[in-house]
């Protein structure tokens, strides 16, 4: 590749055609078995049957009484059809037997109705008397056989569909697959992430910033965005601006995706594109984005497997790089959608942006009611501007500009 170190970029990429080499060369990782309770927010890599049905039994859907409904018929308030109670059903507790016609058991919800039983009689709708020593029910209206009672499978059957492959299972998932006896699955495997944050003048944070030392933001930031889009894990390195350093972080790593923060300009200290050509391919450097232009990627270790971002050190150009490139590709590594995963709004500019055919950019702006406000100090170091942003327009690469008045999306931060 060519070395744009004090040069500059002969040429971009767009946006678009970046995403594209992207989306063509990053596949979905492997499955692998998880136990259910580790499954949540994890994505189902096959289809998931059932293996029980739900309920397994017929089931009372109300309190009040099993009993056959056929003897209930002809019962009214002023010639009530009495019923011998035998017993009671309650959860985990059944009735036992199985009752005869002119009898009936007591049953709360969720309790298995007892064989010879059709049909649940509310406990509003009948009357429990001592008579001659027996506790006897007077039905006063009819219950139809099937009333208030769950039949087997009717929430799941055995061998239903409950999870679709490409899911990401959400916890009203997991109450159904343990409700179906399903113990474990097969997830498509999370991407590891490797931090390589560079610069001679970064401190720790939780560092006082002092003299010519400032404290890295962009650590942070990059580990909170890739926990987002699904990282199994996250480390962070913290490495001089040295290039024999960069070149055995990279060499060391193992994870699927390595993430550069800094060194991947025009200056005399950045490394990290020559560092990435050396072990591997940079497949594009130089991007007509703003802000985030000298953004790129590219592949490394066996089989070229790994992707590495080059993002810039500036921490807005780092966020916007990020979610333009790293972040859809770490979520379609876990098996997620690629799109950006904010709420989005509706609105009409407050003011004209500026932009030029060919360039994405990608404005800060403030809400209020349905008037989107491009913010004026917006350089790609003033981080503070996307806590005071709202959200982002983007402009996109077919657009001159955007006027005052024109109605937008607003992807909300």
């Amino acid at each position: 590749m060519r070395d744009v170190r004090l040069r500059g970029f002969r040429e971009r990429r767009s946006v678009k055609d970046a995403l594209a080499v992207l989306e063509a060369r990053v596949v979905q990782l492997p499955a692998e078995p998880v136990p259910l309770a580790a499954a949540a927010g994890r994505v189902a890599a096959e289809d998931v049957l059932a293996r029980a049905s739900v309920p397994h039994f017929a089931r009372s859907a109300m309190d009040g009484f099993a009993l056959a409904g056929e003897s209930t018929f002809g019962a009214s308030a002023a010639a009530p059809v009495e019923l011998r109670i035998v017993g009671d059903s309650m959860p985990g507790r059944p009735f036992a037997a199985s009752i005869s016609r002119g009898e009936a058991v007591r049953i709360t919800t969720g309790a298995p109705v007892p064989a010879g039983a059709d049909a649940v009689l509310v406990a509003e709708s009948a009357d429990e008397v001592e008579q001659g020593g027996v506790r006897v029910l007077r039905a006063r209206e009819p219950v139809a056989p099937g009333k208030h009672v769950g039949a087997v499978g009717e929430d799941v059957r055995e061998g239903d569909r409950v999870v679709a492959r490409g899911r990401r299972l959400r916890p009203q998932d997991l109450g159904v697959l343990a409700a179906t006896f399903v113990p474990e699955l097969l997830v498509v495997r999370r991407p590891r992430v490797r931090v390589l944050i560079t610069g001679d003048e970064l401190l720790a944070p939780g560092s006082a910033p002092t003299g010519p030392f400032i404290v890295d933001t962009n650590g942070l930031m990059l580990e909170a965005l890739a926990w987002r889009d699904g990282a199994a894990s996250v480390v962070i390195d913290r490495l001089p601006d040295r290039r024999e350093r960069l070149r055995e972080a990279f060499a060391d790593a193992t994870e699927e995706v390595v993430l550069v923060s800094g060194g991947s300009s025009v200056g005399p200290e950045d490394h990290a594109p020559l560092v990435l050509a050396e072990l591997g391919e940079v497949a594009v450097h130089g991007v007509a984005l703003r802000p985030a232009s000298p953004s790129g990627f590219g592949f490394f270790g066996e089989g070229r497997r790994q992707v590495a971002f080059l993002l810039p050190g500036n921490p807005v150009s780092c966020l916007c790089a990020y979610e333009f490139f790293a972040g859809p590709t770490l979520r379609a590594l876990g098996g997620r959608p690629r799109a950006w995963p904010h709420a989005r709004r509706h609105a009409r500019l407050r003011a004209k942006v500026a932009s030029e055919l060919g360039r994405t950019d990608y404005v800060r702006v403030t809400l209020e009611g349905d008037l989107a406000t491009p913010l004026m100090t917006s350089g790609a170091s003033i981080l503070s501007s996307t806590t005071r942003a709202d959200g982002v327009v983007i402009v996109g690469e077919e657009d001159e500009g955007l006027a005052e008045g024109a109605e937008v999306e607003v992807v909300m931060y």
